[in-house]
């Protein structure tokens, strides 16, 4: 056996190196990292020579010139200082590791300057050795790494091509631009911008700046504070309609650390459940403050995964965030753009009219106080017949002299009617709901609306006691296989829960004693076999499953042609529920076509 000796510092680094630089966008992040723990506000990141050559220059507080050379060493920082500093960790550094692992497989240049210094410090670093020279530049730091890995022939080869490897980098600037909205981040490639953020600190325009203005749309503000856990989460999830082909669009931050969290991203899940269709997922972006010693950061080189001393309480606690935040979200309604049609209909212009001339009156001045006060009956254009009575001028109000009793108040709602404010236009193959509703054609799939109604009904009268049931005063002998009556008695409190009460007659014999009121018109045989698949399956998601079965069981059927009476009271069911974008399943319930859009077909938006 050989006889044991030191490595040499140079080798000890390239070793440590491979923890910590994996790839281009590793650097990247070091650097970018130490940029925003020096307190920069402005950050310019370059790439070139296939991703091989980094420049980040920042306006942070620089390095001081006494530092510049122990900045280079092994487990040198100015973040933490004594062990109990591990625990209280309040920056996204802190090992003191990355500059040591970078210049041992890279040629970096380093130019650097305090306020306090008139002159800055100009460090190059090769092989691990640091030579430096004083040098004239802007507060701040400029890190230029060149040549990456030139001397890790094994860890060159194994690199991505150029475009791969720039799309890493683009992620890691994403992420930390979206952490810290008041940085103004610039990511340059050899031939694109991909990121360029302004730095304003509000998070919803730097959004709008990685992608695109129509985000916004889309989006839900996530706000919930916990004054006794002390614990804080803020961010934006998208509204389930809003979803992407992947999870990449899921930020999860930590006190503004990027992480991949298995405890978040499982409670963004199960927010979303039933709400999605299967293969897509929500976009997300939250930030999750909470007190240093809470959480641990100390558990991976890379700094990505974090350990929390209460995971269970960040579980709900993220949970509760999300559902808040979608819990009542109405189907999205596009801003209607004016536009110019090329004839516009005098029917048009007298509707105009009409509403201009029953608009509310202001009779704040001294003339009107000794008239009576008018209330105007709130009108709606609902169909063609309505339209044509629109013209005539009807008594819509009622008044009363001011010395009656009687307050107005308590008089409004008894004459005033509760009008839709949708048009019902009618049905399409007996299947979809067209209407109209604040200028936008709307149309819905009438199974799954009334699904997603049902679900949410159902599972709120499991949270407050038992699925209401029917009970049956005659109900016929089903044949089971043994493991079947095996199965349904054995679940048979379980299945009390939701409506159903089964009483076993022989080891191949079973009848329902009572059934769900929702599906009550259906036939227990019919039942049966939906019980069955459900009890043979995962039972830790049974309720979700069994709500799910019953709700689509019951709901209006796809090709059932409804009057104009069932369409107003699916659809006003419907805007009731917290979670209106998707059924049970995931499948999208509404399409709305704009004005804008419909008038372009026709080539009705020229001027």
């Amino acid at each position: 056996m050989k006889r044991i000796h030191q490595l040499s510092r140079q080798l000890i680094n390239q070793i440590a190196a491979g923890e910590v630089i994996e790839r281009p966008a590793s650097v990247v992040k070091e650097l970018l990292e130490n940029a925003i723990d020096a307190g920069a506000t402005k950050i310019e990141i370059e790439i070139t020579n296939e991703c091989k050559n980094i420049r980040v220059s920042d306006n942070g507080s620089g390095i001081h010139p006494d530092d510049i050379e122990l900045a280079f060493s092994k487990h040198a920082t100015s973040k933490i200082q004594s062990s109990d500093d591990l625990f209280n960790i309040h920056s996204l550094g802190f090992r003191g590791e990355a500059l040591a692992s970078i210049i041992s497989i890279a040629k970096v240049t380093c130019t650097t300057r305090t306020k306090e210094h008139e002159t800055g410090t100009k460090v190059e670093c090769e092989e691990s050795n640091v030579k430096r020279t004083p040098c004239g530049c802007a507060q701040g730091t400029t890190m230029e790494v060149r040549d990456l890995f030139y001397n890790v022939p094994v860890r060159e080869k194994f690199l991505k091509s150029e475009r791969v490897e720039f799309s890493y980098i683009s992620e890691i600037v994403q992420s930390a631009a979206i952490a810290n909205p008041s940085v103004a981040i610039t990511l340059k490639g050899a031939s694109s911008t991909p990121v360029q953020t302004s730095g304003s600190g509000d998070l919803l325009c730097v959004l709008t700046e990685i992608y695109s203005n129509s985000i916004a749309a889309g989006l839900k503000e996530i706000q919930k504070n916990d004054e006794t856990d002390h614990i804080s989460v803020s961010g934006y999830c998208s509204t389930p309609d809003f979803t992407r082909s992947s999870k990449k669009a899921i930020y999860v931050f930590v006190n503004n650390r990027v992480v991949k969290c298995p405890v978040i991203l499982k409670a963004i899940d199960t927010a979303y459940k039933n709400m999605l269709p299967s293969g897509k997922y929500p976009f997300v972006c939250l930030n999750l403050s909470i007190r240093p010693k809470d959480v641990d950061v100390n558990v991976h080189p890379t700094k990505r995964e974090v350990r929390y001393k209460n995971p269970n309480l960040i579980f709900n606690f993220i949970y509760g965030a999300v559902i808040g935040a979608l819990n009542g979200v109405q189907p999205y309604t596009p801003p209607v753009e004016d536009y110019k049609p090329v004839n516009s209909a005098p029917e048009e212009n007298l509707i105009k009219t009409f509403f201009n001339n029953y608009s509310p009156k202001d009779n704040s001045d001294e003339e009107s106080q000794d008239k009576p006060v008018s209330y105007p009956v709130q009108t709606a254009l609902l169909t063609e017949t309505q339209r044509e009575y629109t013209y005539k001028k009807p008594d819509t109000s009622f008044s009363f002299n001011k010395t009656e009793t009687i307050r107005p108040l308590e008089r409004i709602p008894d004459i005033t009617p509760e009008l839709p404010s949708y048009n019902i236009i009618g049905q399409y193959l007996n299947t979809y709901i067209i209407f109209e509703e604040n200028r936008m054609l709307n149309i819905i799939d009438q199974h799954i609306a009334d699904e997603r109604y049902i679900f949410e009904k159902l599972k709120e009268q499991l949270s407050e006691k038992d699925v209401p049931s029917q009970l049956l005063i005659i109900s016929d002998v089903i044949k089971t296989e043994p493991e079947e009556t095996a199965l349904l008695m054995e679940n048979r409190e379980k299945l009390a829960r939701f409506g159903y009460g089964i009483e076993q007659i022989s080891d191949t014999e079973i009848t329902f004693k009572k059934i769900p009121q929702v599906i009550s018109h259906f036939k227990p045989q019919d039942i049966l076999a939906d019980i069955l698949e459900n009890l043979q399956g995962d039972l830790n998601n049974l309720e979700e499953k069994m709500l799910v079965t019953m709700s689509c069981k019951a709901a209006v059927k796809a090709g059932q042609e409804l009057n104009l009476w069932q369409m107003e009271e699916l659809i006003k069911k419907w805007k009731t529920t917290k979670h209106p974008y998707t059924c049970p399943h995931g499948r999208p319930i509404l399409h709305t076509f704009s004005p804008k859009e419909i008038g372009a077909f026709f080539h009705r938006n020229e001027n």
